[in-house]
């Protein structure tokens, strides 16, 4: 991570489609793996492919062409998981990438690279859902703990590209959702060749996309930047626009807007994405975008920079505890330091090297 870090403004700036200048090229491609952003490289490679070195258009050529196929094969590997579900009565929701597959121009399929196919189903049908998957040669690789808050099974298949994560929820905290109720209220019917499937709105796609980036991977509390999922935000505002007004409506508490327009103050700052003024000016988000810059830049501050999880420690516990009634709200444990379990989890992660986060 060290040596691709001050890669970040010269990666953005050529995924935003801006002329190359003084490109350290070792680096910049370097982090584009990192950040599994490579294959989004491809426009940048056909409208500069003159003036850029050799080597680098025909590596971030071929990186496209294979993810292309690959992409090909997760769209036949999910229209068959889809169909196989459908003759059970389950009609799933696809969330995140496999969302993208099945919206996005055939010919801009394999600018995205995804890891596996996220698929939400009611829980009332998950049990349908896993045997349906099952009887088409699907075993279940990992599963939540039966204690565990959230509810998911990965299923695999030798002869897959990738794996199937099903889930009953969208991603992330619940509460976080209260606002904007229920996925299902927020998805539009759509085929998926021979299957049916629904479809998150533009907009609830990109707020769950948030939430996946800011809560359930933990990167609000670990000042991390997905930046392959900027790319997707910016995409769907390009291709469908997003309702800024509409996403607003869905974030609920201080904690949630400050996550959401850190994430959108990010969008605005790398790829050039006009958000509304009145969403990336506020302190806190502000604090947390720098904090993110700097700890790209130097990534031995991600540790000491921890200590910035008290900015919204007291909003996450007010918030995460709203069902409780209000004396046990303004219990003095709001205002405490986080639990060791949890400053342990933090650490680690902190510490670790992440798959497509920096």
């Amino acid at each position: 991570m060290t040596r691709h870090s001050a890669a970040l403004t010269s990666l953005c700036n050529c995924l935003r489609g801006l002329p190359p200048v003084e490109v350290e090229w070792t680096s910049v491609v370097g982090l584009a793996n990192q950040t599994l952003t490579t294959p989004a490289l491809i426009d940048f490679v056909d409208q500069f492919a003159p003036v850029l070195p050799e080597d680098v258009c025909t590596y971030i050529r071929q990186i496209h062409r294979r993810n292309v196929l690959r992409n090909d094969r997760l769209a036949g590997q999910l229209e068959e998981a889809v169909i196989a579900m459908n003759g059970q009565g389950v009609t799933p929701v696809l969330l995140k990438g496999a969302a993208t597959l099945a919206t996005a121009p055939v010919e801009r399929r394999g600018v995205r690279l995804m890891c596996d196919l996220d698929i939400m189903v009611v829980p009332d049908e998950a049990e349908r859902a896993v045997a349906a998957l099952g009887a088409i040669g699907y075993e279940i690789h990992d599963q939540a703990r039966p204690e565990s808050r959230r509810w998911y099974v990965e299923l695999s298949r030798p002869r897959d590209v990738g794996t199937i994560d099903l889930q009953r929820a969208a991603p992330g905290p619940a509460y976080l959702y209260a606002g904007p109720g229920h996925a299902l209220n927020h998805c539009v019917p759509a085929l998926l060749g021979r299957g049916r499937v629904y479809v998150p709105t533009p907009t609830y796609r990109a707020l769950m996309l948030i939430i996946h980036d800011q809560f359930q991977d933990y990167g609000y509390w670990l000042g991390e930047l997905d930046l392959r999922h900027l790319v997707e935000l910016r995409d769907l505002n390009d291709s469908e626009g997003l309702d800024w007004q509409e996403l607003a409506s869905h974030v609920s508490g201080e904690l949630m807007k400050n996550a959401v327009e850190t994430q959108l103050l990010a969008l605005a700052a790398l790829l050039g994405v006009e958000v509304p003024r009145s969403m990336r000016t506020r302190l806190i988000p502000r604090l947390q975008f720098m904090r993110q810059l700097m700890q790209a830049r130097f990534p031995a501050t991600r540790v000491p920079f921890l200590a910035m999880t008290v900015l919204d420690l007291r909003n996450y516990r007010r918030e995460a505890t709203s069902g409780y009634t209000q004396t046990d709200m303004r219990r003095p444990g709001l205002w405490s330091v986080p639990r060791t379990d949890t400053l342990k989890l933090l650490l680690r992660a902190a510490t670790a090297v992440r798959v497509g986060k920096v």
